[in-house]
């Protein structure tokens, strides 16, 4: 979900994205933690090489599912690899999305957002799908990078999703990115 105006990470490079420099600095399971129990379904938006997927395979355990969605066929391919033969293929659903259209239907306890929403060009139209697929007492964890987006573009995101019934019901602090947890109205 994005268009010619944002910059999306090329697969091609994604090893930037899934490195063990990036685990030490965001241990997936120490932010997924709080968020994540067994027999959870999760909407994974924007998951790239699959740097959080496994993590949230293993914390939703046998009964939950993952729904991993990218708009880059190659991100998915490289998600497919990586859980090959990890027993976790039953628990992922690879989707790819079109740059308007996440395109899947459920209902979700948990929308993961980590380091997407920057890319999407109809941040509006992101989170009107959004409170559509979310569950009643789910929530969205929304967390931005530092350098790419600025406290005042944070802000406007914020409201936007305010405006498409997703409110604030906590900010935890992950320095240095913006983070946000939601909930629908």
């Amino acid at each position: 979900m994005t268009s010619g105006k944002t910059h999306v990470c090329p697969a091609a490079i994604s090893g930037i994205l899934d490195n063990r420099i990036r685990r030490w600095l965001q241990d997936p399971r120490k932010i997924l933690v709080p968020y994540v129990e067994e027999g959870m379904e999760v909407l994974e938006v924007g998951c790239g090489p699959g740097f959080f997927t496994g993590e949230l395979a293993r914390m939703v355990g046998e009964k939950g599912k993952v729904v991993a969605v990218d708009l880059q066929e190659g991100m998915l391919r490289k998600v497919r690899e990586k859980i090959r033969g990890s027993g976790l293929e039953g628990r992922i659903v690879l989707h790819r999305c079109e740059e308007d259209r996440l395109g899947v239907s459920g209902s979700f306890d948990l929308v993961f957002l980590f380091y997407v929403v920057h890319e999407v060009a109809d941040k509006r139209g992101l989170f009107r799908q959004l409170q559509g697929l979310l569950k009643d007492g789910g929530v969205v964890y929304l967390a931005e990078p530092p350098f790419e987006v600025s406290g005042k573009a944070f802000e406007k995101t914020l409201r936007i999703a305010g405006e498409e019934g997703l409110v604030v019901v906590g900010k935890p602090k992950r320095f240095p990115d913006k983070v946000a947890v939601l909930k629908k109205l």
